[in-house]
């Protein structure tokens, strides 16, 4: 899929099994719609973890990166509904990163998609950005594929906690986030090792921390949706 806008929110978190349902029903029916209503949000996807049943991952593409720091969308936050309210403590082990689209190539929706955390070394950021760009730029033209990556992650200066956050607690970030999406998830995984991997990106941080999910499409909601029967 190609990005709308040059900006996102990419989040991951947990549900347990006895929330899941409800979760759904809120995340569709109320916050979705929610969110699409605000000036500058483009297009929501929800996308379960094909790995563990309790995982989900959300990307919001905006169309500016000042959108993150817009009325619509502080008061948004700031302002839960009273379902909002009751849902948030059950998002458990939130990462919320609050990105730039440094990079996107592809076009359309799809099924499969896989997303690759990772942090940078200090000395080579620079190459292997470009190594990153650069590989992106030829896996999106593959058959199996459709699009592919990459954001960086900039939280506003004047970001302070808000109400939703209060409610849910701390959240963490991830640094760099490389996305791939596809029609054959045999073939997005199997990118991502061959290409996405720790051993596969030399200049990652010392610790060599990478976190790789894989997710199907659960639901795509964009401003054009809304007030629709």
């Amino acid at each position: 899929m190609s990005l709308l806008g040059r900006a996102a929110v990419a989040m991951w978190w947990s549900i347990k099994s006895e929330r899941r349902a409800e979760f759904g029903d809120w995340h569709s029916h109320e916050h979705f719609p929610e969110r699409l209503s605000i000036p500058g949000f483009l297009r929501g996807s929800r996308w379960t973890s094909t790995l563990e049943a309790d995982d989900f991952f959300v990307l919001y593409e905006l169309d500016a990166y000042e959108t993150l720091t817009s009325t619509g969308y502080l008061d948004r936050l700031n302002a839960p509904t009273p379902w909002s309210t009751t849902m948030m403590p059950h998002h458990l082990g939130m990462v919320r990163s609050q990105c730039r689209v440094e990079a996107s190539f592809g076009g359309g929706v799809a099924t499969s998609l896989a997303t690759v955390r990772l942090s940078p070394g200090r000395e080579d950021r620079s190459a292997l950005r470009d190594r990153i760009v650069g590989t992106l730029a030829e896996l999106a033209a593959e058959p199996g594929l459709t699009g592919a990556h990459l954001l960086v992650t900039d939280t506003p200066r004047t970001s302070a906690p808000t109400r939703e956050q209060e409610i849910r607690g701390s959240d963490g970030t991830a640094d760099w986030v490389v996305i791939l999406s596809g029609y054959d998830p045999e073939i997005v995984q199997a990118r991502v090792r061959q290409h996405l991997s720790a051993d596969a990106l030399p200049g990652l941080h010392e610790d060599g921390a990478i976190v790789i999910g894989h997710h199907r499409l659960s639901f795509c909601m964009t401003p054009a949706d809304l007030g629709k029967p």
